[in-house]
Order: C-alpha cells, then sequence, then structure tokens
C-alpha cells in the first residue's frame, strides 16, 4: 500500500500523514530527508522530532532514499517520508537526480506500508530564478509519477483532506 499526502505550506499534510500512519496500527519507522544546514531548519527539524511518538524509529536519509526503503521496508511495518520536496532539493542541488528514478524503480516491490509526503508547488507565481522554476517544474513530475504509483493520494488544505485517488476511510 502508497499513499501520497499533498499539500501546500504549513497546510497540516505532516499531520496527517502521522494520523494515518498511527491508524496502520503497524511499528512505524519515519524517514526524515530534511539536512539541518541553518538554525531555522534546526528548529523546524527538533519540532518534528517532538511531534512524533516515542514509539516510532527515526532515519535519517537526505540522499539515497531508494536505498534506505529497500532497507527498512517489510511486512507488517508502516514507512513514512518527510518529506520528498526536501528529499528533491537536496538532489538537485548535489546533482544526484538518478535517485529520482532509483525511487520510482524502488516503489512497486515494497513490502508494507508507505506513506510519502509531498508538497504541491505549482500554484504560487512563477519563480524568478531559473533553479527555482527547475525545481517547481521537477517537483511537479515528480508527484506525479509517485501519484501514478499510489494506491491512495490525499490532498491537504487548511488541514481538511480531500482524496484524490483510491477510497475514503
Amino acid at each position: 500500500m502508497i499513499e501520497l499526502v499533498l499539500g501546500g505550506a504549513r497546510s497540516g499534510k505532516s499531520g496527517y500523514a502521522a494520523q494515518r500512519a498511527e491508524a496502520t496500527r503497524l511499528p512505524v519507522v519515519y524517514l526524515a530527508t530534511a539536512q539541518a544546514l541553518d538554525e531555522e531548519m534546526r528548529e523546524r527539524i527538533a519540532h518534528h522530532r517532538a511531534e512524533r511518538p516515542d514509539a516510532w524509529r527515526t532515519v535519517e536519509e537526505p540522499l539515497a532514499l531508494a536505498a534506505a526503503l529497500a532497507r527498512e521496508a517489510a511486512p507488517g511495518r508502516c514507512l513514512l517520508v518527510d518529506c520528498l520536496t526536501l528529499w528533491l532539493s537536496n538532489l538537485l542541488l548535489a546533482g544526484r537526480e538518478e535517485e529520482i528514478e532509483a525511487l520510482i524503480a524502488a516503489l512497486p516491490a515494497l513490502p508494507g506500508a508507505l506513506i510519502l509526503v509531498s508538497n504541491e508547488v505549482g500554484w504560487g507565481i512563477v519563480p524568478e530564478n531559473a533553479l527555482a522554476r527547475r525545481f517547481r517544474d521537477e517537483q511537479g513530475r515528480l508527484n506525479q509519477r509517485i501519484a501514478q504509483l499510489a494506491d491512495r493520494v490525499t490532498l491537504i488544505a487548511a488541514g481538511l483532506p480531500l482524496v484524490l485517488k483510491g477510497a475514503p476511510r
């Protein structure tokens, strides 16, 4: 079971994804993709850590997500990836775009439950620089590819879920 949870900044997508992971009643492994490169990001990461249940195990993986998922996936386990947006940013800045294809190839074979969180970034203004436009385009393409593979896709807006694909539960 693959679920994609999409939303804008501060839409409630991470909280919703955490609720979905808890609802599986499976042991949860939280795969964090953020890197603490400045004080503001360190504070964000600390906030996310504080909100996670103590029983969840955390794996930090900013780049090699497909390999980490393959290592951690197991029947009877839920993996929660938060988030694909930061992961894609990391890849683009590191010149490791091949990791996208590795992820797409790995997803269909993973056992257990998988919840992926990603930002919907295409609803705003057109970015003024080439890197930001490339990121916006690549994020949109990644979201589309993951949505095609997913059993369920949920869009979060103002904290409210809208199921786009798959049966509501």
